[in-house]
């Protein structure tokens, strides 16, 4: 499932490339980010959707949205930044052996952000 890089400030995605398309797997059906209108507005204000489904091209569609999440929204942080949630499952694409080394963009800038806080 290809995931848009939106919000290169944060712990989780600082070693991307701003908008960089990531291709994680999903490991869902039902689950969603569902919020109401005025919370999906402040978190876009604020700058905390951090990954968004897209289609190859970066494009967020309906069609590359594989389970109706609000704005496409695949990750998000918390008001602090210290929290991520995440739909798709960057541990299942950290080797080329499991078909993909996009994950480790999302582990080597939590690693680097925990080296640059020690």
């Amino acid at each position: 499932m290809n995931t848009r890089q939106d919000s290169a400030e944060t712990t989780y995605s600082a070693a991307c490339a701003q908008r960089q398309v990531l291709s994680i797997p999903i490991s869902h059906g039902e689950g969603r980010y569902y919020a109401d209108a005025e919370t999906l507005a402040r978190v876009e204000a604020e700058r905390r959707v951090v990954f968004r489904y897209c289609d190859a091209a970066g494009q967020a569609t309906a069609v590359a949205n594989p389970n109706g999440s609000a704005n496409n929204i695949a990750g998000i942080i918390n008001e602090r930044g210290n929290v991520l949630g995440m739909m798709p499952h960057p541990e299942r694409a950290c080797e080329a052996l499991l078909g993909g080394e996009d994950g480790l963009y999302i582990w080597r800038s939590i690693l680097e952000s925990a080296q640059v806080g020690a």
